[in-house]
């Protein structure tokens, strides 16, 4: 990820290409869509209609999908962060003026990716359909965070690659920790 390697000079080509995306649907729907992500906004909203139009079944794939957020943020933003630290974009590759509001955090990986996939993936073992529903909305966040100038690619792979495994955390916890009962279970019978 290095500006010098081949794949930061990748990087750096695919940032300025996203980042001068100027059709009419980017320009009416990337501000909204990072509005909408800020401090996880839209994937509390989005709990909140499953939970109230959902049924039981809504109310666990909100609860599954808000721990895969939390624990994609949690990996991302304290552990991943703090370890690699990354500059931001330079603001010669972004041609609008979004470039300016932009965090003082390291750019590697993107939180707000990771969020979004980890609240989508932990949702899908539930509720199939909501969870391709909130890919959508979660994909064209990956992209803002590039158009916006806010991260490179592969801060939003990384971001995703999170994400994809704090999901499929939270979709296997409950039987991991049945799994784990019942062999503690077992134990105290035998010994």
């Amino acid at each position: 990820m290095d500006d010098g390697t081949e794949w930061g000079e990748v990087d750096r080509r695919l940032t300025w290409r996203v980042a001068r995306w100027a059709s009419p649907m980017a320009r009416r729907v990337l501000p909204k869509a990072r509005s909408a992500a800020e401090h996880t906004k839209l994937w509390w909203a989005t709990a909140a209609v499953m939970t109230a139009v959902g049924g039981r079944r809504g109310r666990t794939a909100a609860a599954a999908g808000i721990i895969g957020m939390g624990a994609a943020e949690l990996v991302s933003n304290a552990l991943c962060k703090p370890l690699y630290t990354r500059r931001r974009p330079p603001e010669d590759l972004v041609p609008h003026d979004e470039v300016r509001d932009r965090p003082d955090s390291s750019s590697f990986p993107s939180g707000h990716t990771a969020a979004a996939v980890g609240f989508t993936v932990a949702v899908a073992d539930v509720w199939p359909g909501a969870a391709t529903a909130c890919a959508v909305p979660a994909a064209i966040v990956a992209v803002e965070r590039v158009h916006s100038g806010a991260h490179y690619p592969s801060d939003v792979a990384a971001g995703a690659a999170i994400g994809l495994a704090t999901g499929l955390l939270v979709r296997r916890s409950p039987r991991l920790l049945r799994h784990h009962s019942a062999r503690k279970a077992r134990s105290r019978l035998i010994g």
